[in-house]
């Protein structure tokens, strides 16, 4: 938290940091840039610090229905834990209720949870669909992540354009071909409420 000796901790790792590259931390452009730069940090990793109980908020409602919902196209932004750069994309999700729904925004709520923490994407697309099944235990979840890697991208091989595909199913959408291939049908399809 801002005003923690911890923060202040980060604070000065990253002047430190711009001193070992070369760069005068006290110039003007750079001067709060460390404030910045950790501020910044603790937001792109807040997701420790909540829990799913947090943020489902009760928003689990009893209802009859048993068809498939999906929310597709969910904004996500992460950072890899690798090299502590960005990767951001789309998250697809869908699940067959058993009784219980979700509230929609929920959903993206989830997503974004888990991807304000390092990550992987692999991981990423596992954590959100568990999540989900231990919220409201469905018949069935299916995440999709399409994102792409700043570590791909501003450094290492430096491919512009290239993107990851992760998927996560669980429940029906694992043992049944024809709801997996429902659910792709589904996130293949662009909008046409927009």
């Amino acid at each position: 938290e801002v005003g923690t000796p911890a923060f202040t901790s980060m604070v000065n790792a990253y002047s430190t940091i711009l001193e070992l590259i070369g760069e005068d931390p006290q110039r003007d452009g750079l001067r709060k840039t460390p404030l910045r730069a950790a501020k910044a940090f603790l937001y792109f990793t807040e997701g420790y610090k909540q829990s799913l109980q947090d943020v489902v908020n009760e928003a689990v409602f009893e209802e009859d229905h048993d068809e498939m919902v999906v929310v597709k196209d969910i904004n996500i932004f992460s950072l890899c834990e690798h090299h502590l750069v960005p990767f951001m994309g789309k998250c697809h999700i869908g699940y067959i209720p058993n009784q219980k729904v979700l509230g929609l925004s929920k959903l993206a709520r989830v997503a974004d949870m888990f991807s304000r923490r390092l990550q992987v994407q692999e991981r990423l697309t596992k954590q959100i669909a568990t999540a989900i099944m231990e919220v409201i235990n469905p018949k069935g979840v299916a995440v999709v992540i399409e994102a792409t890697h700043m570590c791909m991208v501003m450094r290492g091989v430096q491919k512009p354009g290239a993107y990851t595909v992760t998927s996560s199913v669980l429940g029906n959408f694992k043992s049944d071909p024809r709801t997996r291939a429902e659910f792709f049908s589904h996130i293949r399809e662009r909008a046409t409420v927009l």
